[in-house]
C-alpha cells in the first residue's frame, strides 16, 4: 500500500493555477529570449539545483563552482574529491532526466530508477550497493543523536512489491491529479519506501523533477524545486514534514494534504525566484547590448560579460565552450575585455577566472543584484 494522494481544497487549487500560470509566462518568456543568455539561465538553474540537493545531504559545493565542474574544469574547482564525485554523479544523473522529458515510447519501470540510482552512486559501490534493492532494515536516526530512531522504513523483504506498486502507479494511478501533485507524491512515496542502502533523498528528489518535466510546461531546467528545498529554513521545513506526514514507521494511512501543501508552496516561491531570475537575465542582456557601441563589443563578447553579471565569474574556457570559439580567439577576446578594464583575473593557470572591472558598467550590476521579495502563497491566500 502507497501513501494517498488527498483531496485538494479550493485554496490549494487556487495555488496551483497561479503556479501553471507562472509556468506558462516563463515558458513564453524563455521562448522569446536570446538563445545565448538562455542556455547560460539553464546551466546555472541545473547547477542550483544539484547543489542546493547535495547540500541537504552533507556535500556542499558553491553553485558557481558546480556549474564549472559541469564545464569540464574539475581541476580548477576548490572542492574536495569526494564532493566533486558527488557532483558530477549527480549532473549526471539530472542530465539524462532532463533528456527524458519528451521522450514518445516512454514509461517507469524498476529497472529505470535502478539505473538512475546506479547513476548517483555508483561510485560508491560495492561499500554501498547501488542500483539494487537494500537487504537489510533502515532506520532514520535523528541530527546530532545517532541511537535515536526517528523513522523505521519498510522490512527489505516489503520493498521489492512495494516497489512494484510504486511503478504501476507512476504509469497508471491518480493520472487525472495535477501532474505537480503527482510528482509530489513520487517523492514521498519512494522516499518513505526508502528501497536503497543510500542515496534515497536526492533520488526522490529526481523522480519528482522527472515527472515535473514529463508534464511539458517549461523546459526541464526551470522546473525542479530543489534549489528552493535547499535554502537552510525550507529545508528544516522539509524534514519536518517529511516526519509530520510519513510518521515513526512506514505509515501510507496517514494524511498526505500537509506534505501537498509544502510543494504547492515550494512549486509557487520557486517559479517566483525563477521568474525574477529570467527577468533580470533578459534586462542585464538588454543593458549589455546597449553598452557595445561605447566598448567596441563584439556580440558574442556580451556572453562572457553577462556571465560575470548574472554568476560573478566566467572562465575563459566557459566563454569558449559557450560561444564556440578557438582557444586563440577566447584568448583574444578576454584579454581585450581586460584591457578595457570591463574584466579582471583572479587567480593563475587553471584555476584562473574573471570577475567584473572596473569599467564594467554599474548599471548592468545593479540591475543583476536588483532585489526582489517571495510571497508565501498561503498567507497571501488568507490575507
Amino acid at each position: 500500500m502507497l501513501y494517498r494522494t488527498p483531496e485538494l481544497t479550493a485554496m490549494d487549487r487556487s495555488v496551483l493555477e497561479e503556479v501553471a500560470a507562472m509556468r506558462h509566462e516563463l515558458r513564453d518568456v524563455v521562448q522569446r529570449s536570446p538563445m545565448k543568455w538562455t542556455a547560460d539561465l539553464r546551466r546555472s538553474l541545473t547547477a542550483s539545483a544539484i547543489a542546493a540537493s547535495n547540500t541537504i545531504e552533507g556535500y556542499r559545493v558553491d553553485p558557481v563552482d558546480v556549474a564549472d565542474l559541469l564545464d569540464g574544469e574539475r581541476e580548477a574547482v576548490d572542492a574536495s574529491e569526494r564532493n566533486k564525485k558527488e557532483t558530477l554523479a549527480y549532473q549526471q544523473t539530472m542530465t539524462y532526466i532532463q533528456s527524458l522529458w519528451d521522450v514518445e515510447d516512454f514509461e517507469y519501470s524498476k529497472g529505470l530508477l535502478n539505473a538512475l540510482h546506479w547513476m548517483l552512486q555508483g561510485h560508491h559501490h560495492p561499500h554501498y550497493p547501488a542500483g539494487r534493492w537494500r537487504k537489510k532494515p533502515i532506520f532514520i536516526t535523528t541530527a546530532g543523536d545517532p541511537h535515536a530512531t526517528e523513522y523505521e522504513g519498510p522490512g527489505e523483504e516489503d520493498v521489492p512489491h512495494l516497489m512494484e506498486e510504486l511503478v504501476f502507479w507512476l504509469n497508471q494511478g491518480d493520472l487525472e491529479a495535477d501532474p505537480l501533485v503527482r510528482a509530489a507524491m513520487a517523492h514521498l512515496n519512494l522516499v518513505k519506501i526508502h528501497p536503497w542502502t543510500d542515496g534515497n533523498g536526492r533520488m526522490s528528489r529526481s523522480l519528482q523533477t522527472l515527472l515535473i518535466a514529463r508534464a511539458g510546461v517549461v523546459a526541464p531546467e526551470f522546473s525542479s524545486i530543489e534549489e528552493w528545498l535547499g535554502l537552510p529554513g525550507n529545508t528544516w521545513e522539509y524534514y519536518n514534514v517529511l516526519r509530520e506526514v510519513g510518521g515513526p514507521v512506514y505509515s501510507p494511512d496517514r494524511e498526505t494534504l500537509p506534505w501537498i501543501r509544502f510543494n504547492l508552496r515550494a512549486y509557487h516561491e520557486q517559479s517566483q525566484r525563477v521568474r525574477h531570475r529570467v527577468q533580470r537575465s533578459t534586462d542585464c542582456w538588454i543593458a549589455l547590448t546597449e553598452h557595445a557601441d561605447r566598448f567596441n563589443l563584439a556580440e558574442r563578447q556580451i556572453t562572457a560579460l553577462h556571465d560575470v553579471a548574472i554568476s560573478g565569474r566566467v572562465r575563459r574556457s566557459r566563454y569558449e565552450k559557450a560561444e564556440a570559439l578557438s582557444n586563440q580567439q577566447a584568448v583574444r577576446d578576454i584579454r581585450a575585455l581586460t584591457r578595457a578594464g570591463l574584466l579582471t583575473p583572479v587567480g593563475n593557470t587553471k584555476a584562473r577566472y574573471y570577475v567584473a572591472g572596473p569599467h564594467f558598467p554599474a548599471g548592468v550590476l545593479d540591475v543583476a543584484h536588483r532585489r526582489h521579495t517571495i510571497a508565501d502563497p498561503y498567507k497571501s491566500a488568507r490575507a
